[in-house]
């Protein structure tokens, strides 16, 4: 019997989201079923059962009929809720051991850069002037992780793992052994206060949009050993007001931040982003997506669901994630 069409839906514009290069891979995962780029795939378009996609344009799924479940290749889902014509068919969001693996060490990464003094070990370093800071413990920084999916309980437990002092916070009560768990609205403020450092990783959701705000900013602990609060958001573009941001930085609300999204995606060359001293910036590339272990998944997925088997991490499209 033959096996449904797999439909790639690809807008990418570096070379990780070629679809060429995309196509390649689950032509070698796929080899006993159809994989049709979009241009193929909509004169065969009633063949179509899977659609595996990545910032589709909002309508290009809806020609598809028997379309029987789309699959999201990245770790945002956002882009594709936005489509008003979307199929009711489930929606499968990525959730595999590289994704999170690369993930978790950005945050690290930017953690530790922040907690060591690497801005201004590096800004010494240009000046040629030999003048270290006492360093404190990681275990006198406090982390605060917004968001305890997948992504964000791995990236918490590491952290805890280096001594520092890590909490996270959530819609929902979460329970992970060495982290302290806020949850909801009413405990949101006290997640904040202890926070030295603030790592975003929630999905972006109508609730969330502008989430890093002065508002949040300024509830920030002050009396760290940092001297001012940090925010590094790994997350959503959506979810912070760059305003805010940049006049938190000028006016020492914030003491720094790294940010690897942004509003505008790739950052017009006049954002003061790409210039200010207390910004560390990185192009959206915390956690690239890798071709040849998502094909799998998606491939994975697709065989169990004809034999019968349930989707996995499929999204709660009321919530949004």
């Amino acid at each position: 019997m033959k096996k449904g069409t797999l439909a790639l839906l690809i807008h990418g514009g570096t070379d990780n989201w070629s679809p060429e290069r995309w196509q390649a891979r689950f032509n070698e995962v796929c080899r006993d079923r159809p994989v049709l780029s979009l241009a193929e795939a909509r004169s065969a378009a009633a063949e179509v059962h899977y659609a595996a996609v990545w910032k589709p344009a909002p309508g290009k799924l809806a020609v598809f009929p028997n379309l029987r479940a789309i699959f999201n290749l990245g770790a945002g889902v956002d882009a594709v809720l936005a489509d008003k014509t979307l199929p009711d068919v489930p929606l499968v969001r990525v959730a595999v051991g590289d994704l999170t693996g690369r993930m978790t060490e950005y945050v690290v990464l930017h953690v530790l850069m922040h907690h060591r003094q690497e801005p201004y070990l590096r800004q010494s370093q240009r000046e040629k002037r030999w003048a270290p800071k006492a360093q404190w413990a990681a275990s006198a920084i406090s982390v605060g992780v917004m968001g305890l999916g997948t992504l964000g309980a791995d990236a918490a437990q590491v952290l805890c793992r280096l001594g520092f002092k890590v909490a996270g916070w959530s819609s929902s009560r979460r329970d992970i052994a060495g982290i302290d768990g806020f949850h909801g609205p009413d405990q949101f403020d006290a997640f904040l206060r202890r926070t030295d450092i603030l790592v975003c990783l929630l999905p972006l959701t109508s609730d969330t949009r502008h989430i890093l705000s002065r508002d949040v900013f300024a509830k920030l602990n002050r009396s760290g050993p940092l001297g001012a609060p940090v925010v590094i958001n790994a997350g959503r573009g959506g979810l912070q007001n760059e305003a805010d941001i940049l006049a938190c930085l000028d006016d020492g609300t914030l003491g720094a931040v790294s940010l690897d999204v942004f509003s505008q995606e790739p950052l017009p060359a006049d954002s003061r982003f790409w210039t200010h001293p207390k910004v560390v910036l990185t192009p959206h590339n915390a956690a690239d997506t890798d071709p040849d272990e998502i094909s799998r998944y998606v491939a994975r997925q697709i065989e169990r669901f004809e034999a019968g088997g349930a989707l996995e991490n499929v999204v709660d499209r009321e919530r949004g994630y």
